[in-house]
């Protein structure tokens, strides 16, 4: 027959473990608005039960409860989900990283506006045309030289605004660098701490928590592997490289190259160059990638990338532009030619080139930056050759006379001249088009990516609402277990308040016959 107190045991477990219930019901309750918190149940179990004695013992099976107990607090998380979400979130990224930086480069274009570089272009080429009508003419010899400053002061501005923007982004990279290595740094020292306690039995379900909102920070960072090791830890690797093991992270950093003058980034000292999708992959994407090769003992520098490809199409625009612009304008007849000529027809052209290079005058530009008008026509206005010295009706060959405009007129139809595929442009196209061309493509690279970067917003959105319907705390539901643990602990303390009726009875009320 069992004992009395076998009541109080029963019973006593089960106000503890119905304690531990409502304290783990609270702190979901508490946690409710905890980034990454994972809801947790306490996971009960009838503790083993006892054969019931006695004097006339029966030999069928049969064993008397000894009551409950909390066997482990579960998180309730599922792992393919977060699979997915870490998955989806490097697109995320990379589409997040390529779209902010194509809107960049959308602003510094500015197109289409009034103050774009279409517009400038138009200004230039209709200043000849009114030249081309009024050849003698100062203000419009004017208007040519102001039209033609602004084109390249807004070539000069374009692309001091790509280099500013290639470098914040570099800049940006470095940044990005230190946060994966310090996110690392604290994926590994979670390791160590889940790893201290989780062979003594405890669960330390706050600690995962914190280690897997790392590990889904980190995932849209780049393309990430998490694999379980033992004693509750994960290894983490990046692009199939080692990035944490265990209690261990693998240092990440950024070089400064001397001849790119870009970041370099290295892994455990080693070159590490991101191939996949990712926060760090975009940037690296519209900022660029620069190799070295040697020509003739002398290293040149080959940038790719959506900056380098849109410069690269601006100095060919603009060097096409002063090439065509300095071959008609050295062959024609300035206000000083036509004056000498007058006295020595065979008195020769002063040949100024019209755009030179702003750092060396005396050589046409090599790309858009330097790009500059002559110093000599900005100091004087005459020294623009609108006229030509071939023959033409009433004008005897090698002279001209004043009110011919027919080289301004030559130049003003540069515009519509459709260069070769084998000249400075590498497409046959003329100058307007290649630049409606860089411009259009820049729009549809950026459309394109916005269209993805919607796309992949959604597509995590539903996978972590996915996670969070599993995972997530919900006010109804623990309101609902609160109540039931709240119910199941008052019934075992009335269960407890019966048995000590019943052993007061047996202490204080038995044997007491005749007194």
């Amino acid at each position: 027959m069992r004992s009395t107190f076998h009541g109080i045991e029963v019973s006593k477990r089960g106000l503890f473990a119905q304690q531990s219930a409502l304290d783990t019901t609270s702190h979901n309750i508490a946690n409710a608005n905890t980034e990454g918190y994972t809801r947790q149940r306490a996971n009960m179990q009838a503790t083993p039960g006892l054969p019931a004695p006695g004097i006339n013992n029966s030999t069928a099976p049969g064993q008397i409860g000894t009551g409950v107990q909390v066997t482990d607090l579960q998180r309730i998380r599922e792992s393919f989900l977060d699979t997915q979400v870490r998955n989806e979130n490097k697109h995320l990224g990379y589409w997040d990283a390529v779209q902010s930086g194509l809107g960049k480069l959308e602003a510094i274009m500015n197109e289409p506006s009034d103050t774009g570089l279409q517009t400038v272009m138009d200004s230039l080429w209709e200043s000849w045309q009114d030249l081309a009508k009024e050849p003698n003419s100062l203000s419009a010899r004017a208007v040519v030289s102001q039209r033609a400053t602004a084109l390249t002061e807004t070539f000069s501005s374009i692309m001091t605004s790509m280099t500013e923007l290639q470098t914040d982004l570099d800049n940006t990279i470095a940044t990005n660098v230190l946060d994966i290595n310090s996110m690392a740094k604290q994926i590994a020292d979670l390791n160590k701490q889940i790893a201290d306690v989780v062979p003594h039995g405890y669960q330390p379900n706050d600690l995962y928590d914190q280690r897997d909102v790392l590990l889904d920070k980190l995932s849209k960072m780049a393309d990430i592997k998490v694999t379980e090791a033992e004693s509750g830890m994960v290894n983490v690797t990046i692009e199939g490289k080692e990035l944490v093991t265990g209690r261990a992270s693998v240092e990440m950093a950024t070089v400064k190259n001397a001849i790119t003058g870009f970041n370099d980034i290295t892994l455990g000292g080693a070159e590490f160059k991101p191939t996949s999708q990712g926060t760090l992959s975009g940037n690296l994407k519209v900022r660029g990638e620069a190799t070295v090769t040697t020509v003739n003992g002398q290293p040149v520098v080959t940038k790719t990338g959506y900056i380098a490809d849109l410069t690269s199409r601006l100095n060919k625009l603009a060097v096409s532009m002063s090439t065509e612009i300095n071959k008609l304008h050295q062959t024609g007849a300035n206000i000083f030619d036509i004056e000498n000529r007058k006295t020595n027809p065979n008195a020769p052209l002063q040949g100024l080139m019209f755009f030179v290079d702003s750092t060396d005058p005396t050589k046409p530009p090599t790309d858009a930056s330097k790009m500059a008008l002559n110093p000599a026509i900005v100091a004087n206005l005459n020294a623009i050759a609108a006229a030509q010295t071939k023959a033409s009706e009433g004008n005897e060959a090698g002279t001209s006379f004043e009110g011919d405009g027919r080289n301004a007129r030559d130049i003003a139809s540069i515009k519509f001249h459709v260069f070769t595929s084998t000249e400075g442009l590498g497409e046959s196209t003329t100058l307007d088009d290649y630049y409606r061309y860089s411009i259009a493509k820049l729009g549809v690279d950026s459309q394109e990516a916005q269209r993805m970067d919607k796309n992949s917003e959604i597509l995590v959105g539903q996978v972590e609402n996915q996670r969070s319907s599993i995972s997530g705390v919900s006010l109804d539901e623990e309101m609902s277990d609160m109540i039931k643990y709240q119910h199941a602990y008052s019934a075992a303390a009335r269960v407890m308040t019966s048995m000590d009726e019943l052993l007061d009875k047996v202490i204080n009320g038995m044997g007491r016959v005749g007194l």
